[in-house]
């Protein structure tokens, strides 16, 4: 199936010289996003699925419905948006296109993965990959991280990262090969 031409782009927003790829078209119709969720779900190689908020949320939780391995969910999110006992949250500091932002996930999130082997295994997942500042800092962040699960120590490792579109020229892709392969349904050029 040809998504691309679901796309629409949006010059100057949300500031000037950033173009806004809009993937909402894609909710607007429920065979399409059924094709679309299958799709991404088959290319993620981790049973978790680490999403930041919010589109990626759009797409990571309808995961858990398709015929595939992914078995969780950990939602990456601002600040405010998660209640957490003390000690639990973790904040990232994230390099967007347009400025430094903080992101926060739970360790208890990440206690409820499925462990593979010795290893809290990760796809890290996001609506568009374009500079690669989220990706990049939460990809350390969760890498950084070690959870017990029934008294035994576990070691989170993003094992890949998939994307529903790539911007292929913004250095996105490169600045993520470094820590685990880089996937993407879509590609776009920002010309």
């Amino acid at each position: 199936m040809n998504y691309n031409e679901f796309i629409k782009f949006y010059p100057d927003f949300p500031i000037k010289g950033v173009n806004f790829v809009d993937i909402i078209p894609f909710l607007q119709d429920k065979k399409l996003f059924r094709h679309l969720t299958d799709d991404l779900a088959a290319m993620c190689d981790a049973p978790n699925v680490a999403a930041p908020e919010a589109r990626g949320f759009l797409f990571a939780a309808p995961m858990l419905y398709a015929q595939t391995h992914v078995e969780n969910v950990i939602p990456l999110r601002k600040k405010g948006k998660l209640p957490f006992a003390e000690g639990d949250l973790v904040q990232v500091e994230i390099m967007k296109e347009y400025g430094p932002d903080h992101v926060y996930f739970r360790r208890s999130d990440l206690a409820a993965s499925k462990p593979v082997g010795d290893t809290i295994e990760i796809t890290f997942f996001d609506d568009i990959l374009a500079t690669g500042g989220t990706s990049l800092g939460l990809a350390k962040g969760l890498n950084a991280q070690t959870v017990t699960i029934d008294g035994k120590p576990y070691k989170v490792k993003v094992k890949d990262f998939v994307f529903l579109v790539e911007i292929d020229d913004l250095p996105g892709r490169s600045r993520l090969e470094g820590i685990a392969p880089v996937k993407s349904l879509i590609h776009v050029t920002e010309g």
